[in-house]
């Protein structure tokens, strides 16, 4: 986007803020608690983009002034140690705005479910997926987002043949959106005696959270409910209640397994809202190749077939395919330091969104 268009643009959200603060002091809307509410929370919305601007016009400000004093022989020299810490800022700021005026996606806010399976690999991949599992616990603890698995299957080696947790907290699809995919790993595996290197792959997928209007339109006519004893490694109540509940949609054939809880109602309630959550995800794919949405596509469709990631630990080397970022610092992401490469998948998104408008 033309930077004089963005200026406009923020000038534009800078007014609407101050609209909304003499909103707020009208006698009508003051005794209106509904209408305060609003209010309140569109102007909560506007007013990091609003400072920052702010703060943007007073330093390009300083810099303008800064920039005529560099001839003067008294204030010159004061004037270019100014520019330099100016100037940073400046570029900063603008490059932050920027990002401000991505459309906002309504998604962002959302819960999601995150699901990670072992894909080629056999056990080293069931691993891997337990590694990337810790790696997004780490990430979510970090962020103080919560995280509650919904079901888990693991191999007698600690590995994960599956898990499926739901993530809750500040804009976490916002954050995570973009790890849907294949993620490879190329590492000589413990069990490995020539130490040799094994290629091996996982799938993670990420879904936002189904709002309740969305699972009340499943039509219950259309699952499969079977009740059954729990299984697998841990679970203290494993093999004393018929509590796990799978639920079969019969027009997709989608398949979803809660046992994680004692109670088979608890199961069942969290088993549909992964059910509505894959549901919506769904059709929100459907739609996106119906439009054939170019910035989605671009950094990513999300489909669990496509690489997205290689996670080369001989190398300690991160690639990320979609926007060819490498990090050589693998071994703090495996610890959840997600932030660069986040940061990154966000910028590229907003550069191609800004691009379109």
């Amino acid at each position: 986007m033309d930077l004089s268009v963005a200026l406009r643009k923020l000038d534009d959200v800078e007014a609407r803020y101050e609209r909304l603060n003499a909103d707020m002091e009208m006698p009508e809307v003051y005794l209106n608690v509904d209408r305060m509410k609003e209010i309140g929370l569109e102007r909560a919305e506007l007013e990091e983009t609003v400072s920052m601007y702010r703060e943007y016009r007073h330093v390009m400000q300083a810099i303008s002034d800064n920039e005529e004093l560099r001839s003067d022989p008294d204030l010159g020299e004061l004037a270019v140690e100014e520019l330099k810490r100016l100037i940073p800022r400046g570029e900063e700021l603008e490059s932050a705005l920027m990002r401000f005026l991505v459309p906002v996606d309504p998604l962002d806010k959302k819960n999601i479910f995150l699901e990670i399976r072992a894909g080629t690999g056999g056990e080293e991949a069931a691993l891997f997926a337990a590694n990337l599992f810790r790696m997004y616990c780490r990430y979510a603890e970090a962020r103080r987002w919560a995280v509650e698995i919904v079901n888990i299957s693991e191999t007698e080696l600690g590995g994960l043949k599956e898990v499926i947790a739901l993530v809750s907290g500040s804009r976490v699809y916002s954050y995570l959106k973009f790890e849907g995919g294949v993620h490879r790993v190329q590492r000589v595996p413990e069990t490995e005696a020539q130490g040799r290197i094994h290629t091996s792959a996982v799938t993670v997928a990420v879904m936002p959270e189904a709002d309740d209007d969305f699972e009340m339109e499943i039509d219950k006519s259309e699952i499969r409910e079977d009740i059954f004893r729990a299984s697998g490694a841990g679970g203290q109540h494993i093999n004393k209640t018929d509590s796990a509940i799978r639920l079969t949609h019969l027009p997709t054939g989608m398949v979803v397994t809660c046992q994680d809880e004692r109670s088979q109602h608890k199961n069942r309630a969290k088993a549909y809202k992964v059910l509505a959550a894959r549901l919506a995800e769904k059709k929100r794919s459907e739609q996106y190749a119906s439009e054939q949405d170019a910035r989605r596509a671009m950094v990513g469709s999300g489909d669990r077939s496509e690489r997205i990631r290689t996670y080369n630990f001989p190398q300690n080397r991160l690639t990320d395919h979609r926007i060819n970022l490498t990090l050589y610092k693998l071994e703090q992401i495996m610890e959840g330091d997600l932030d660069e490469m986040i940061s990154n998948l966000q910028a590229q998104f907003a550069a191609m969104a800004l691009a379109e408008r």
